[in-house]
């Protein structure tokens, strides 16, 4: 089993800049695909950006430029950086591993989940 935490969330101003932090642990993810998700109240929960077990990317046109994903295998942790937020950004973010190394931006086909960590952007 993997466990999964997330930390990093809180209030930052439009423009701003943010670093999620999800730390593993239970198993090595280094193999594993990773993705971050994000629920805004009253939405469904939708894919943000992935990394393959390759270090291959996969990102939504909204975050192209501005948000990146990292590992840090030897701390077994992942990171989304995020910069130039915007209101629109507000969600909660959560992150998941995935078994298979390859990412998929349905949430059903994550096994393992972080409770989530909230990112409110001010105007």
């Amino acid at each position: 089993q993997v466990q999964l935490v997330e930390s990093g969330g809180g209030l930052v101003q439009a423009g701003g800049s943010l670093r999620l932090s999800c730390a593993a642990s239970g198993r090595t993810i280094s193999g594993y695909a990773v993705a971050w998700f994000r629920q805004a109240a009253g939405k469904e929960r939708r894919f943000v950006i992935g990394l393959d077990w390759n270090s291959l990317t996969y990102d939504i046109d909204s975050v192209k430029g501005r948000f990146t994903i990292s590992r840090d295998n030897a701390k077994n942790t992942v990171y989304l950086q995020m910069n130039s937020l915007k209101p629109e950004d507000t969600a909660v973010y959560c992150c998941n591993a995935r078994e298979k190394g390859y990412y998929s931006g349905d949430p059903k086909n994550y096994e393992y989940w972080g409770q989530g960590t909230q990112v409110p952007v001010s105007l």
